[in-house]
């Protein structure tokens, strides 16, 4: 504030003396005024803003009267008057920049007398900018990276008012968060001296007003707040974001939307917090990224917590099993969920049995949409041992049906091997599925081998009923010689020329050069592997080439082996 002295009012105007004129008609006196007029105050007027930035540029240029002289006449052309005030402009802005009681040391009373005499008379404004508005500096940027400072005065005031509404928005929705945590409190108010409760109303408003500041947010600022942020259901959780390491090279860019999902999922889960709105949050989370096995064990504890029935976990994910049909994190959550309800229903035949048929049917259909796919198999293998599936027929023939639908499904001819031959009520346990079997009863191995046989008519090339023939016969003990007529049936005339010779199955030709081998007469087992090699089987002729030189091998072993044994008995006779 200037100081309270006469020094302070402003100069009065010098006046010339009145001059009167005479006229025959008229007299007419002029009154002439003089005022002290600086070089700045001649300058001309600037033409109007069209932007922001040069409405603040003007108006700094117009409170700074004697500096915008000083830069386009240079402060020795100046006048001593307009000098004299350009260093007293300085001297004030410089001393308003200090702290009050800097301000006495650097000028004296008599000093600042001064200076206010002389700014009082030119009238200069105290409170100026500080600084010369510059682009992209002063005004910042938009979310587009636009200076805003380029803006239109119209489109510049169109901003400022929804700033303004922001502002409101977020005053009111500080006192309804304010207002939820004193309902939590049990907070009376002193006026009414009733405890303070959040109305159904209120709630449905401020999802409005959230949904308004969030509009507002990515239009002003490019913010993009999601579904979480905007709910007042998570309004008392404090999200985590991720955070990747200091100079990461693969730093990843997550969706918004997931991100957000991510970091309120890591508050809950630090808390482990177990309720309705986390189950909820793991489906939202499933829906983005199905193969996130963190959010799959999050919503088994969820449902084991809080008591979720398991067959309408189990209905939900069926849907989400027959959208991700190559997704195994399903097909695990599903074997937790079994594992927990099996002990509930384990005493009780027909809810089991119901159990059963009810995943069987839902396997059945979608194996339709993937035949072979892996996960589902090896699920329906455990689940057979789960529920004690060994003796469904049902079973059994939903097996049989897809292998006559697909004689090459080699899926459902391995399901097919672990149903029988792995059937706790007459296999040994632990036993390797290539081992045999003493408690396999026999009648059981020659239903499985004639089946296989069966098969093999329609595809003699399909290498899965041979492969699950010779599995039976291991299982079972037998010899391969056993089916060598069978076999023979796909092999004629071998070795008696080109023309001669048929093969309808190299699978056959394979297990008929094993099942010489076993007879011992490795001259006919090297021919079968000779033709396979030459012929009938070129592309793995290196294998082949291999097999031959094993025969070779085994009996250069066993005659080795024969003269050990001799040596040993001379010995032990001598």
């Amino acid at each position: 504030m200037p100081p309270k002295s006469k020094a302070a009012t402003k100069p009065k105007a010098t006046e010339t003396p009145a001059t009167t004129t005479s006229n025959p008609t008229t007299t007419t006196t002029t009154t002439t005024t003089t005022t002290t007029t600086s070089t700045s105050q001649t300058a001309s007027q600037p033409s109007e803003p069209t932007t922001v930035l040069e409405r603040s540029q003007q108006h700094y240029e117009k409170v700074r009267p004697f500096e915008a002289a000083r830069r386009q006449q240079g402060l020795g052309k100046l006048s001593k008057e307009d000098q004299k005030g350009w260093i007293c402009d300085q001297l004030l802005h410089l001393t308003n920049r200090l702290p009050a009681a800097s301000r006495s040391c650097l000028l004296g009373p008599k000093a600042s007398k001064e200076i206010w005499w002389t700014i009082n008379g030119t009238n200069s404004i105290v409170r100026v900018l500080k600084h010369k508005p510059e682009p992209h500096t002063t005004w910042g940027t938009d979310r587009n990276g636009h200076d805003v400072g380029s803006y239109t005065i119209e489109r510049f005031d169109e901003r400022f008012r929804k700033r303004i509404a922001l502002t409101a928005l977020q005053v009111s929705s500080r006192v309804f968060r304010e207002n939820v945590e004193r309902e939590k409190r049990g907070f009376v108010d002193a006026r009414s001296g009733r405890e303070i409760i959040v109305t159904e109303r209120e709630i449905d408003e401020e999802k409005v007003r959230r949904s308004k500041m969030a509009a507002l947010k990515k239009d002003l600022y490019g913010a993009i707040t999601g579904k979480l942020a905007e709910s007042v259901e998570w309004e008392d959780v404090v999200p985590i974001p991720h955070e990747e390491p200091e100079g990461a090279l693969a730093a990843i860019t997550y969706p918004p939307e997931y991100a957000e999902a991510m970091s309120y999922l890591r508050a809950v889960m630090t808390t482990k917090e177990y309720s309705p709105r986390c189950l909820r949050l793991t489906e939202h989370i499933i829906a983005m990224n199905p193969a996130h096995y963190t959010v799959w064990l999050y919503r088994a504890a969820n449902i084991f917590a809080l008591g979720i029935s398991i067959p309408d976990e189990i209905e939900w994910l069926n849907e989400v099993a027959l959208a991700n049909l190559k997704n195994y994190q399903i097909w695990h959550h599903r074997h937790l969920l079994v594992e927990h309800y099996y002990p509930t229903i384990s005493s009780d035949p027909d809810a089991l049995a119901r159990f059963a048929k009810q995943e069987r049917d839902f396997l059945i259909a979608i194996l339709s949409e993937d035949t072979k796919n892996y996960h589902v198999w090896s699920y329906r293998s455990w689940l057979v041992g789960k529920l004690g599936m060994w003796e469904d027929e049902e079973e059994l023939k939903s097996i049989e049906k897809m292998i006559d639908e697909d004689v090459r499904n080699n899926s459902a001819w391995s399901h097919r091997f672990v149903l029988v031959f792995s059937n706790p009520k007459y296999a040994t346990p632990g036993g390797g599925a290539t081992e045999k079997d003493e408690r396999v009863p026999q009648e059981l191995v020659d239903r499985e081998v004639k089946y296989a046989q069966t098969k093999a008519y329609l595809a003699p090339q399909n290498q899965s009923p041979w492969n699950y023939m010779r599995g039976a016969l291991v299982k079972g003990g037998q010899r391969l010689a056993s089916v060598q007529d069978f076999v023979e049936e796909f092999v004629n005339k071998l070795g008696e020329g080109e023309e001669e010779e048929e093969v309808r199955s190299t699978h056959a030709l394979d297990l008929l050069a094993e099942i010489y081998a076993e007879k011992k007469e490795n001259e006919k087992a090297d021919l079968c592997l000779r033709r396979l090699a030459d012929k009938w089987d070129r592309i793995r002729g290196g294998y082949w080439e291999w097999r031959r030189k094993c025969l070779t091998q085994n009996e250069t072993e066993k005659a080795l082996g024969e003269q050990v044994e001799k040596v040993d008995e001379g010995i032990a006779a001598a």
